[in-house]
């Protein structure tokens, strides 16, 4: 059975002191765990669209298609438990401990392993008999649906898991002081019933609807009650009405197999899979799981229909095609209010293993999936034009400005919406970063007037921001040019690649890793990561500093003539960057194209004119901790020569 990954809500739950009430009464201790089991906890499970894994002698591992039905799940079935322990003798009693977690887990057969199922156990041996320990991602998605006192656990070092994790707990008396939710009916009589009053059509809708519903943001008004046609109505269910989606609210429809090759459908879901998964890391996204988005497989689309049914504003869909060795995906990114395609695109590989090819176009697709959602979302907020726009729309107007060309006015304008977001909402993460992404890319770029200062600030907020969320790619990202800022490269290095490791496209991270290598000296481990970081995301809208770190690793190597050509395309994608026409500048002097060279040279002091000479670009290098002793060795062998022949002046 071959292994697939998706994303999953996982519960985990043990007896507590089992050994004792087994020793103390084996026989019994069974018979009522199984009774607890027939008459509440597999009717709950089913209740709630579970799936049981696995059991041991005193636990269980269960999977739920969603992170909100496995936490209404897990209270439901702890507070039932409270009741059905009542007249038990306090020594006899059976209590559980529940664990939740959120994240990416590896498919074989009908078992589920990885970091998701490890962190769920983890979490269970957390938690208080008869009380429910969950993950902060689980605790985000589920804070303003469902009204339930998770009290922050701050950071736990569990065993086997590298990071902290950020648990919430309820306690027992918490649970306790639960509304009791109504047993479910035997499980036969609720069958009979579905068979009788709603056909199987009208079930699956209303449980998307649901799932719609569970979406809705903070503050959206109640649902009227869903009627249910009668049996062998044509008519559908009411859907969602007047209520908007989130902003960056998506469903992966499953990709169709355009071949009849069964190792293609395979592929093809296993890009669905694995794309649902990535664009889950989108800050502030929701994402429809995997199991209802597979509803939809091998039906008509209609992208209207689905956004209103699944209350999202976005519909992913796609193809995949086999040919020979080659492999092509296709994929359109829908407004699913007005059914207009936002992007489209084309992804092809040669590679004759699947699997191979999955993952590269996967990456591929994340990428560029997640600047179209946030830019397409930041459109919509600006044509909007909000009086009073809260800190969330500020968050992504930031972001959606930072994905523009870099310059130093879109810098100046990203950094106003990131401060105002913070003083809306001073707990946003995402300010925060957005912040100091903004402090510290000023200084790296030159475009700093106060260095030290900025450096300084871009710490504080982001040490601040990973204390809130140390798993979040972006806040080490971030942390990792600071620290290449700072001159400190392999602290910088290891940021970097802990981002790469949260996020595996994050092809920014991955490009900044080489330049890290680039500044410790080690070209052509830099040109393998820079390169890695193009195929990623070939339209990224910063090439130019791609580019940039190709070419000096190439002028480097003695490749003078590529680093020229890869320094020219860097300056037509950005024109306005001061440092490409003075570094290409070095490269030209150094073949000995004088005349260009000087032209070049004069171009970037135009854009740059307190950078007049040698020295005085020297100093801003020591100042920006701008490589270790071998690149600055690297430097006056190759762009200093350059730039001396086209006539730049030592001081």
């Amino acid at each position: 059975m071959s292994q697939t990954r998706r994303l999953a809500a996982i519960l985990a739950a043990d007896v507590a002191g089992y050994s004792r009430l087994m020793g103390a009464d084996e026989e019994g201790t069974l018979d009522r765990l199984k009774a607890h089991r027939r008459e509440l906890i597999d009717p709950k499970i089913e209740e709630h669209r579970g799936r049981i894994v696995k059991t041991t002698g005193d636990g269980l591992l269960v999977e739920f298609p969603s992170v909100v039905d496995a936490a209404r799940c897990a209270v439901e079935m702890q507070r039932a438990m409270v009741d059905r322990n009542s007249e038990t003798p306090e020594n006899r009693r059976i209590t559980f401990r529940v664990g939740v977690n959120l994240g990416d887990v590896i498919i074989d057969g009908d078992d589920i392993y990885g970091d998701g199922v490890n962190i769920a156990a983890r979490l269970e041996a957390l938690a208080e008999p008869g009380g429910i320990c969950i993950s902060r991602v689980v605790r985000d998605q589920v804070r303003d649906k469902l009204p339930y006192p998770f009290e922050d656990m701050g950071e736990q070092s569990v065993k086997n898991i590298a990071r902290p994790v950020r648990a919430h707990a309820m306690s027992a008396n918490a649970v306790a002081s639960t509304p009791l939710v109504a047993a479910p009916a035997p499980l036969g009589r609720v069958r009979s019933l579905r068979r009788a009053v709603i056909p199987a059509s009208a079930i699956a809708v209303f449980c998307i609807a649901l799932v719609g519903w569970w979406a809705w943001p903070k503050g959206s008004p109640p649902m009227a009650p869903l009627q249910a046609p009668a049996a062998g109505s044509a008519q559908r269910l009411p859907a969602i009405a007047n209520t908007p989606a989130p902003r960056l609210s998506f469903v992966v429809l499953p990709f169709a197999n355009l071949s009849s090759d069964t190792e293609q459908e395979f592929f093809a879901d296993g890009i669905t899979d694995d794309l649902t998964t990535d664009l889950s890391r989108i800050s502030g996204s929701f994402v429809i799981a995997r199991n209802t988005a597979f509803t939809y497989k091998g039906k008509p689309v209609d992208a209207k229909q689905i956004g209103r049914d699944l209350n999202v504003r976005y519909v992913i869909e796609g193809s995949a095609r086999r040919s020979g060795n080659g492999v092509q995906v296709n994929v359109q990114l829908i407004d699913a209010e007005s059914g207009a395609h936002i992007w489209a695109d084309r992804f092809e590989t040669d590679r004759a293993n699947l699997a191979v090819a999955q993952s590269e176009i996967t990456g591929r697709l994340a990428r560029s999936l997640h600047l179209e959602l946030v830019q397409d979302a930041g459109r919509r907020i600006e044509q909007e034009k909000a009086l009073d726009p809260d800190s969330r729309d500020l968050v992504m107007r930031g972001w959606t400005i930072l994905y523009r060309p870099m310059s130093l006015a879109n810098r100046q304008e990203a950094e106003q919406a990131f401060e105002q977001a913070l003083e809306i909402d001073p707990r946003s993460v995402d300010a925060r970063i957005g912040i100091a992404m903004v402090l510290v890319a000023n200084v790296t770029d030159g475009w700093s007037s106060s260095v030290q200062q900025d450096l300084t600030r871009a710490e504080q907020l982001l040490l601040e921001a990973l204390k809130r969320d140390a798993n979040r790619s972006t806040a080490h990202y971030t942390i990792g040019i600071l620290r290449r800022s700072q001159g400190r490269l392999a602290e910088a290095k290891i940021e970097l690649e802990t981002a790469i490791t949260l996020d595996r496209n994050n092809a920014r991270a991955i490009m900044h890793l080489g330049s890290v290598l680039l500044l410790m000296g080690q070209p052509e481990a830099a040109i393998a990561k820079v390169e890695e970081a193009i195929r990623l995301n070939p339209h990224e809208p910063n090439l130019a500093s791609y580019y940039w770190a190709l070419a000096t690793s190439h002028l480097f190597l003695g490749n003078v003539d590529e680093a020229i050509d890869l320094l020219r395309k860097a300056r037509a994608e950005n024109p306005g960057l001061w440092w490409v026409h003075l570094w290409l500048a070095g490269a030209l002097g150094f073949r000995g194209d004088l005349d260009e060279a000087r032209a070049e040279a004069a171009e970037a002091t135009k854009l740059k004119p307190e950078v007049n000479s040698v020295a005085r670009w020297r100093a801003g290098f020591v100042e920006r901790g701008f490589g270790n002793v071998q690149f600055q060795a690297l430097l006056e062998k190759t762009v200093f020569i350059g730039i001396r022949r086209a006539g730049f002046p030592d001081e």
